[in-house]
């Protein structure tokens, strides 16, 4: 039974940081994709960050520059890290993991195969 758990959201002030972590079961993770969505309330889910089993990332615009995802592959977990937060980053965070094969310049996108439950974050003052 394959299960990613997400935890480290909470509130945090604007220009604050915070770490969220994602611990993976069931699955042979160094192989797998590993991506952060996150959705906030009336808009679509949306992928933040990805990286492949070797380390390889993928960011979206808005984020890049504040956060840092990385993975442990002998402990099977994901992390990202998010600094210089923003009011536009409160959301629902997602961890996800998408089996291979993937190839090319799009293989951060989805559908992604495994989904945790979510871990909010929001910035507020």
């Amino acid at each position: 039974q394959v299960q990613l758990v997400e935890s480290g959201g909470g509130l945090v002030q604007p220009g604050g940081s915070l770490s969220l972590s994602c611990a993976a079961s069931g699955i042979i993770f160094s192989t797998n994709a590993m991506g952060w969505y996150r959705q906030a309330p009336g808009k679509q889910r949306e992928l933040v960050a990805a990286i492949t089993g070797g380390g390889t990332t993928k960011y979206i615009d808005s984020v890049k520059g504040r956060f840092t995802i990385s993975r442990d592959n002998a402990a099977n977990t994901v992390a990202l890290q998010m600094n210089s937060l923003k009011s536009e980053d409160t959301a629902v965070y997602y961890c996800a993991a998408k089996r291979p094969p993937f190839y090319g310049t799009n293989w951060y996108r989805g559908p992604y195969d495994y989904w945790g439950q979510g871990t909010q974050v929001t910035v507020s003052s």
